[in-house]
């Protein structure tokens, strides 16, 4: 509905917790809207903004300036969505305006050049972005039915129909010869409907994918989505009546089929659906699946696809020809029409942080936008977050379960070989012991196929200088530097510093470095030497990004590779039915990270990748070698127990008062020299102290203290955590901390993070 006041209220991106009231020129007045895209003056600027409402009492004494003019006549946010956007600014103390650009699409060129010209642009100058690139696709829809077609393409046309409604004429020419001819006579009857449309083009969907109903659920699988189905609307005309809940399901059991199946019904309904995947690699398998069963009604969002690409999908999806939002993490803010169901697979996963910016956790918000669009939401893992689980406890979101593999398959057998009874192993490397390498060839003499983990990339992980003993250190970050071995280099894997392998130390300038530790680059030539008939590969962000993941995984689905090595890219959801063993090279590697969420996410990891082995036919077997053998991650690893570890791991953070038994804020300060850096941190400290909610004690205060990694990008790094279980009480301290640091805290600069994940 147009705004009718003469001011309205914009939101402009800049890192201000504020809005600003502009003036409506005559040629606009009656013709703006919320969610519109505008151009103002900010300063001696002129920024995209977006509106957010009327203004009915606009601010005495002060000039007002005026909208200078629209750049896109149809909002960017519908009600649904800014309103959802607004309240998560709210949560997470963040700039509605740098919220907003991070939701939005990219501007249109026309625009972006309308914002660098001076002066008011008309109400005539409205941009409505870029032609898509599209392609013609004819649609066939079912009209009436009719039992008494003779010739065998009709028949099977109509049975097609009769399943999905409606069909590309790409996807029926799969099923049927020449299927053209077949429409044009069932049009002629009266029994089919014909459409052409324009679909955007995409990467995803270069290759035909051929249709599928895909396997009937199991027992466990139909029982959670009945439940998931019970709480979605029974008819098209009613919104979904909303609920949330926890799928846990083993690796391998079909949590997939169950998104699939509550998604079919509610596109029955009208509905539209928005899935969340924690990593780009798993974006084109699934892709794969849902095409194979909803056909081309789909978008994918994410940072990998070109800004045209990304436009494209948007656009689609706010106009509602695509009615399935696929993507990683900022596919939260697509504009889904008519949203019914939002699922976040894997929820577990870090990634679905943001770390910088706009810190929204998408698993979070998912389950808030859920709730206001009155949509389903599932949340999947086989090894849930702690704070999902409690939410389940405290029946906040309704627990289901598939304790067994759609297959039947038993889970893996777990072995542990504990590393420091053992003896360098036949290659002269301790952690490439003697079982795993016995394990290895015995898998590759069987023909099956293998992955061995190693969440460390590189050649060496740290190199010594052999005469003053001086470990090298990236001299902008306080982290050693990894020996590249083919690219002789060494690198920090934070800033992305560089110098070749051959350049003397640092600290004495003497020669030669001596190698530390084992990466993965190290792993795969070592293993190309073991085994010199194995085909070997390797995958990690050195030899793979975006779509060259998929096409290594490829490889091993069409048995061109017998053992892929790699890092955390290897551990998630990936479907490789021939792989029969799975190695974790050293399993205790990530609990020495300084953070109380170590134990749980070493399970998680060690947990997903032993999941790889063992999906198809073939039973699977999973080597966890480590120094640890009774750490509980480990122990409870082998055994698949997740109740076990759950029940250990409460039990720490209860004791320790750590989530999700209380909330969390953490205050970062960084600056070009610690002393400014540790004045300021002490200073934010000092303001904590004196808050009320502080020293009544409701709200605890951790700190002040140096970052774990203390120097990062030649910036000094100190944090502050805030720590309560009243989250009313907490949030009372972290905006008194926002508006001391919105008022200037010297040369450093200062972030915020409602519920961190990263403690680094």
């Amino acid at each position: 509905m147009p705004i009718p006041t003469a001011h309205v209220d914009v939101a402009v991106p800049v890192p201000l917790r504020q809005t600003f009231t502009y003036a409506v020129p005559p040629e606009l007045a009656g013709a703006l809207l919320p969610g519109q895209r505008v151009a103002v003056p900010f300063g001696r600027r002129k920024l995209a903004g977006f509106v957010l409402g009327p203004v009915l009492e606009p601010p005495q004494g002060t000039r007002i300036k005026a909208v200078l003019g629209l750049l896109g006549h149809d909002p960017v946010f519908d009600s649904e969505l800014l309103g959802f956007l607004l309240e998560a600014a709210r949560y997470y103390l963040h700039p509605i305006g740098e919220v907003l650009r991070a939701a939005a699409p990219a501007m249109p060129r026309e625009a972006v050049e309308a914002l660098r010209r001076s002066g008011r642009l008309g109400a005539q100058e409205t941009f409505k972005g870029g032609q898509l690139r599209t392609r013609s696709i004819l649609y066939v829809s079912l009209v009436a039915s009719d039992g008494n077609l003779r010739g065998a393409r009709q028949r099977a046309l109509m049975t097609l129909l009769s399943e999905r409604n409606e069909l590309s004429i790409d996807e029926l020419r799969r099923h049927i010869k020449d299927p053209r001819g077949v429409v044009r006579a069932l049009e002629g009857k009266g029994l089919v409907r014909t459409e052409i449309r324009e679909v955007p083009e995409n990467p995803f969907f270069a290759s035909p994918v051929a249709l599928e109903e895909g396997p009937t659920p199991n027992e466990e699988q139909q029982i959670a989505i009945d439940a998931i189905l019970s709480r979605l609307g029974p008819t098209a005309s009613r919104a979904p009546v909303g609920a949330s809940f926890l799928l846990q399901g083993v690796t391998g059991s079909g949590k997939t089929e169950v998104y699939l199946r509550v998604i079919a019904r509610a596109r029955e309904l009208g509905l539209s659906a928005l899935l969340l995947v924690p990593e780009i690699a798993l974006t084109p398998q699934l892709v794969a699946r849902f095409r194979a069963r909803f056909g081309d009604d789909i978008a994918i969002l994410h940072s990998e696809l070109g800004e045209r690409a990304r436009d494209d999908a948007w656009r689609s999806l706010r106009q509602g020809r695509a009615r399935i939002a696929i993507g990683a993490r900022s596919a939260l803010f697509a504009p889904v029409q008519r949203l019914g169901v939002v699922i976040v697979d894997e929820e577990h996963d870090g990634s679905f942080k943001q770390e910088d910016g706009f810190r929204y956790h998408a698993r979070d918000m998912a389950l808030l936008r859920a709730h206001r669009a009155g949509a389903v939401c599932v949340l999947g893992s086989a090894t849930p977050s702690l704070e999902s689980v409690t939410l389940a406890h405290h029946n906040r979101l309704t627990h289901l379960h598939l304790r067994a593999r759609a297959t039947r398959q038993a889970l893996p057998e777990v072995e542990v070989v504990d590393l420091s009874r053992h003896r360098n192993g036949p290659t002269g490397h301790r952690l490439l012991s003697g079982p795993l390498f016995v394990a290895l060839r015995t898998c590759l003499e069987e023909g099956g196929q293998a992955i061995l983990f190693l969440n460390r990339r590189g050649f060496s992980p740290a190199l010594r200088c052999e005469t003053c003993g001086e470990i090298q250190e990236c001299p902008a970050c306080s982290v050693s530097l990894t020996g590249h071995r083919k690219m002789r280099l060494l690198r920090c894997h934070y800033c992305d510093f560089s110098r070749p392998t051959d350049t003397p130390c640092g600290a004495c300038g003497r020669r030669p470095l001596l190698e530390l530790g084992l990466g993965t680059e190290q792993l795969e030539a070592m293993l190309h030497e073991a085994f010199p008939a194995a085909r070997v590969a390797r995958l990690d962000r050195d030899t793979a990004s975006g779509r060259g993941v998929e096409a290594v995984l490829e490889r091993v689905r069409n048995g061109q590779l017998d053992v892929l090595v790699g890092t955390q890219m290897v551990t998630k959801g990936h479907d490789l039915p021939n792989v029969t063993l799975v190695g974790v090279v050293l399993a205790d590697q990530s609990l020495a990270f300084p953070d109380f969420r170590a134990s749980e996410r070493t399970f998680q990891l060690l947990s997903q990748v032993a999941g790889r082995a063992g999906r198809g036919e073939r039973p699977g077997r999973v080597i966890l070698q480590t120094y640890q053998p009774t750490q509980p991650a480990v122990a409870h690893a082998r055994t698949h127990d997740f109740e076990g570890f759950c029940d250990q791991e409460m039990a720490e953070r209860r004791a320790h008062r750590y989530p999700p038994f209380a909330r969390l804020a953490a205050l970062r300060v960084d600056a070009t020299s610690d002393q400014a850096a540790r004045r300021a941190i002490g200073a934010l400290a000092a303001v904590a102290e004196r808050h009320p909610e502080v020293r009544e004690g409701r709200v605890d205060v951790l700190g002040p203290a140096p970052a774990p990694i203390a120097r990062l990008r030649a910036r000094y790094r100190h944090r502050l955590l805030l720590r309560s279980a009243d989250r009313v009480a907490l949030r009372r301290v972290a905006r008194t901390l926002v508006t001391h640091m919105d008022g200037g805290i010297g040369p450093a600069r200062a972030s915020i993070d409602m519920d961190p994940v990263n403690m680094l």
